[in-house]
């Protein structure tokens, strides 16, 4: 046995070339088994690994009936799937663009100034009971959303924020969007999250929230109008009942790259219901 395997890996030699197409091909699905993992993909992975393996089988078999019903359906299945799943296919690219060499080169947009002036609109916001979404832009651009509510182009003032989600203000119906340290647009469309094991009594702000983050790595502020609790939405997930300390805590690491050594309380996260 041994010498079978030394006869069969003696010749074998691998350079730095190879070392390197190994490890982008491990990268990559690793990756792509991140992504589908706990989703409906895994499910069509599966699927589309069943039908390959039909057609060698066929191929070895000389089933030629079965062979040519699934070579012939092999390119629809292809179309179909990539129109079937095309968020998803758009969320992985994202996720590539999302590397963790990319955040080293980027610069954090969002000064000390505008996140207190976004603590205390929420805080407000809370203490009335009145209903917001705020998206911050991080790396992935929101322009798509942006141009979905009505232009701005003004400083972050907490007065401000608070003025746009009253009841009676035409802009209060939607999300405020927040670009390179200034308020962009406001009554914006944000995508819902088609997520089935989120909790019944989450409303369409939190589901917008979450939807977005699942589609770009924004940080997504959202106020209950039922609760006046304080959530933060990121990469799919909703940490919930953030007081004012815990809520600077959070988007200083997350928009300045702050640090901190401790967090007073640990926030709820959606995981935990």
């Amino acid at each position: 046995m041994v010498d079978y395997l030394t006869g069969l890996f003696g010749d074998l030699r691998i350079g730095w070339r190879d070392a390197i197409d190994i490890a982008i091909v491990a990268f990559l699905l690793y990756e792509f088994l991140k992504l589908i993992r706990r989703t409906r993909a895994v499910q069509i992975v599966l699927g589309g690994a069943l039908v390959v393996g039909l057609y060698y089988a066929s191929e070895f078999t000389t089933l030629r009936t079965v062979n040519w019903i699934v070579r012939d359906m092999f390119g629809y299945i292809v179309f179909a799937a990539i129109v079937l799943f095309q968020a998803d296919i758009r969320r992985a690219l994202s996720n590539l663009g999302r590397a963790p060499l990319f955040k080293y080169l980027a610069r954090p947009a969002t000064t000390d100034e505008a996140i207190e002036e976004m603590v205390t609109a929420a805080t407000m916001l809370a203490s009335q009971r009145t209903g917001a979404i705020m998206a911050i832009e991080r790396g992935t651009g929101l322009r798509n959303y942006i141009e979905s509510g009505i232009p701005l182009d003004s400083m972050v003032t907490y007065d401000l924020l608070v003025s746009i989600f009253q009841s009676d203000s035409p802009l209060h119906d939607g999300a405020v969007v927040l670009q390179e340290n200034r308020v962009a647009a406001a009554a914006c469309f944000l995508p819902l999250t088609v997520n089935p094991r989120l909790s019944k009594e989450l409303g369409t702000r939190h589901r917008a929230a979450i939807g977005l983050t699942e589609e770009s790595d924004a940080v997504a502020l959202v106020v209950s109008e039922e609760t006046g609790n304080v959530s933060l939405a990121l990469d799919g997930q909703l940490e919930r009942d953030l007081d004012a300390e815990q809520l600077r805590f959070r988007l200083e690491a997350l928009m300045l790259q702050v640090e901190r050594k401790y967090s007073p309380r640990r926030p709820r996260s959606e995981s935990d219901f």
